[in-house]
């Protein structure tokens, strides 16, 4: 699949996010809900479930030969001999649909070689669809996404987990906590939206948490690494990952340097 053809992926992948969020708007609010928990403590619902389903038709016709990855599919590991893989949450911020919070999203990128190549991120509750593909730059409902510029942290909005929000404040006290986003994929994108200017995630997140808003983050001109500076790699045997930082480039840079001098314990 040359890199030329992503373009023409985006508004067919736009068609397929749309439909998957209207078919978990269905349930959404409802009474008649159906969730549990899966592994003692993670939730999952009948919706999670409905758009997997959906989400593995329709991507798997759109490129049949990608292989796929999804929270609530069990591992394949055919996947690992695969170049191309799909990478999915089908609805990343579980709790905040069950509780009907509005901050949950539709989480979707197909990755190549390691990396994501076309994303796509819908928050259907405030029917915000970000698209992204490598060179073709990021966008918010058709409007060109750019993070916020400049390279200092003072005054800075930061969102993540405590341990790191206080970190960041005992190095720059004038920082300021940016609301909880219950959907880790759209905290980072609010990042490459210019909504926030930093963001933090702690460690033990999934590629289908990280993928899509990965590419969103870096077509918007900023970077999503590890404490170190390393830029993520997905498909692996284990799709896991260690805390991570997001922020426009010069920002980012800053922050992996403070974390390489006074960095906090992970």
């Amino acid at each position: 699949m040359p890199g030329a053809d992503l373009g023409v992926l985006r508004q067919p992948l736009a068609a397929i996010m749309r439909e998957a969020g209207a078919l978990a708007f269905r349930t959404y609010r409802s009474d008649a809900l159906r969730s549990w928990t899966k592994g003692g403590h993670s939730p999952v619902s009948e919706a999670d479930i409905a758009v997997d389903r959906l989400l593995n038709e329709r991507l798997g016709a759109l490129v049949p030969q990608a292989a796929w990855l999804s929270e609530e599919t069990e591992d394949d590991a055919a996947r690992l001999a695969s170049d191309t893989v799909w990478i999915v949450d089908p609805i990343d911020g579980t709790r905040a649909y069950i509780a009907g919070f509005a901050d949950w999203t539709i989480s979707v990128a197909l990755v190549r070689g390691g990396r994501p190549a076309l994303a796509a991120l819908y928050a259907p509750a405030t029917d915000e669809l970000f698209l992204a593909s490598a060179g073709g730059g990021a966008m918010l409902n058709d409007r060109p996404l750019s993070v916020t510029a400049g390279a200092g942290i003072d005054g800075v909005s930061v969102a993540g987990p405590r341990r790191y929000l206080d970190w960041i404040a005992g190095i720059a006290p004038q920082t300021v906590a940016a609301p909880k986003i219950h959907s880790l994929a759209l905290r980072l994108a609010r990042v490459a939206q210019g909504a926030i200017d930093t963001a933090f995630t702690g460690g033990r997140s999934h590629d289908w948490d990280l993928a899509a808003a990965d590419l969103l983050v870096h077509e918007a001109g900023g970077a999503l690494t590890d404490f170190h500076g390393r830029t993520l790699t997905y498909n692996n045997a284990k799709p896991v990952h260690e805390a991570l930082i997001a922020a426009g480039a010069a920002r980012h840079a800053t922050l992996v340097e403070l974390a390489r001098e006074r960095g906090p314990s992970r």
